[in-house]
């Protein structure tokens, strides 16, 4: 009995094609001539994206600014939580030791 496979949301169709992009586009760089048609095509379509960047950036501050205390005050606990110095200690003692170890 054949295997059935369910149609591929559109998703999933979305997601191989950026995977197969970004696998190819080192060989795409590679083709004669790359260099040319990046640059034309960048300078044809800057313009607009930097239009349609401006209508987002606004935006996107205000939630970093938002944002921003919580994740410093989280990062900032998170890090005195962490005993990062005292691990930082135990490993240069262990390097210390293994080289007085060697050149003894």
């Amino acid at each position: 009995m054949p295997v059935r496979l369910p149609k591929a949301r559109g998703s999933e169709v979305a997601t191989f094609g950026l995977a197969g992009v970004a696998g190819f586009a080192p060989f795409y760089f590679m083709l004669p001539g790359a260099e040319e048609r990046l640059a034309t095509q960048t300078a044809r379509w800057a313009p607009r994206w930097e239009r349609n960047i401006s209508y987002f950036a606004p935006p996107a501050q205000r939630i970093a600014q938002r944002v921003e205390p919580r994740v410093e005050r989280t990062v900032k606990r998170i890090d005195d939580r962490l005993p990062l110095e005292r691990m930082a200690k135990n490993m240069d003692r262990r390097i210390k030791y293994g080289i007085d170890k060697m050149s003894k």
